[in-house]
């Protein structure tokens, strides 16, 4: 099996994408960010798995929001500008 250090949807399942997505955005906001019916209509897990495994389109989409949303949020610097900041006195200092 290859190594993927930088690919942040490296072991991650499509259902695992689906439920942190809806749990960070909810079904309505979620159906805002990427207009697909699946999430916009009478919504669910296994709908939007069954849905998003045939259509190669809608599933980059998620991926990408997921990424978006998530990858970049791994460090405290990103999270809070700050931490950065005050990280970076320190050690001037």
């Amino acid at each position: 099996m290859d190594h993927q250090p930088n690919n942040p949807l490296h072991g991650v399942k499509l259902e695992q994408i689906i439920n942190k997505l809806v749990e960070h955005y909810g079904w309505q906001a979620l159906g805002n960010e990427i207009a697909i019916n699946c999430f916009r209509s009478d919504p669910s897990v296994k709908s939007s798995l069954k849905f998003l495994r045939k259509t190669p389109w809608a599933r980059e989409k998620v991926e990408q929001l997921y990424v978006d949303t998530f990858a970049g949020n791994t460090t405290t610097e990103k999270a809070d500008p700050w931490a950065a900041a005050l990280k970076k006195l320190d050690s001037d200092a």
